[in-house]
């Protein structure tokens, strides 16, 4: 289950990639969709950029989708709208002319099929943007994963679904590789921000409990769930000292605008 106000209890810094994705989008797509948009608000962003453009908002959370629907009466366009559905499986009514997606894609399993099924699914002309994290292998997924891993936690944990290995292997050059064999002119990049967080008890963990930790707190009671974070916890304050000036935390985003040639 998601929370829409732990995830966006750090706003500013998840926002800011869709912003520098959405800067290198052309065009004027008159529909657009919005994969994975959580609670709706970036999605209510676009029709600033495209005041004309038919807008839906996909996403498979109701919890997400019930903050959303707030922003349709907040910005009463009949050219918004918000639909539940499956990312893995939804099928638009007709083929949009943009697909956007903001740290979404990465809770889809199979790269290598997803993005052609999705282009598959553009008008002609369209485009494919999209930004994911590339951050598999620093240590706030790294010691997770350790923490799992122990007899304690491993017992009363299922494996993770998602292949975070293959995710891993994604970079700016192997989705220009897999786009551009299907047609695609490509712009690929990644950018490493440094989050500047609270220097407050353990902000590094505050954030994860809004994205990475949320399959795992969800199959732990409450008591156990609250001695895990206390394992965990301890592992990330060591990995990520806090300052005076706040608690630094580096984040590799992987950014892809695909539009067909």
């Amino acid at each position: 289950m998601w929370n829409p106000q732990q995830y966006l209890q750090f706003q500013a810094q998840r926002d800011r990639p869709f912003f520098d994705l959405l800067a290198q989008v052309r065009g004027q797509p008159e529909w657009i969709a919005d994969l994975g948009c959580g609670t709706g608000h970036l999605t209510a962003a676009l029709t600033a950029r495209w005041p004309q453009a038919q807008i839906t908002g996909v996403d498979s959370s109701p919890e997400m989708l019930a903050q959303a629907a707030a922003h349709i009466s907040i910005h009463t366009s009949p050219m918004l709208s918000f639909v539940q559905a499956d990312l893995s499986t939804w099928q638009p009514s007709r083929p949009p002319d943009l697909l956007i997606s903001n740290a979404a894609l990465q809770w889809v399993d199979g790269h290598d099929q997803l993005l052609p099924r999705l282009a598959g699914r553009l008008a002609p002309g369209g485009t494919l943007a999209f930004q994911v994290p590339g951050n598999f292998s620093a240590p706030s997924h790294t010691l997770l994963a350790e923490v799992c891993a122990r007899p304690e936690w491993a017992s009363r944990l299922k494996p993770e679904q998602r292949d975070k290995a293959a995710l891993g292997q994604y970079g700016p050059a192997e989705y220009t590789a897999l786009l551009a064999a299907l047609g695609f002119e490509v712009n690929a990049w990644e950018t490493t921000y440094l989050h500047l967080l609270p220097a407050a008890e353990n902000a590094v963990l505050e954030w994860v409990k809004g994205t990475a930790l949320r399959p795992v707190l969800a199959q732990l009671t409450p008591p156990d769930a609250e001695a895990f974070l206390t394992d965990y916890g301890a592992e990330l304050r060591r990995a990520y000292p806090t300052f005076d000036y706040g608690t630094p935390l580096a984040f590799r985003r992987i950014f892809v605008v695909a539009a067909w040639g």
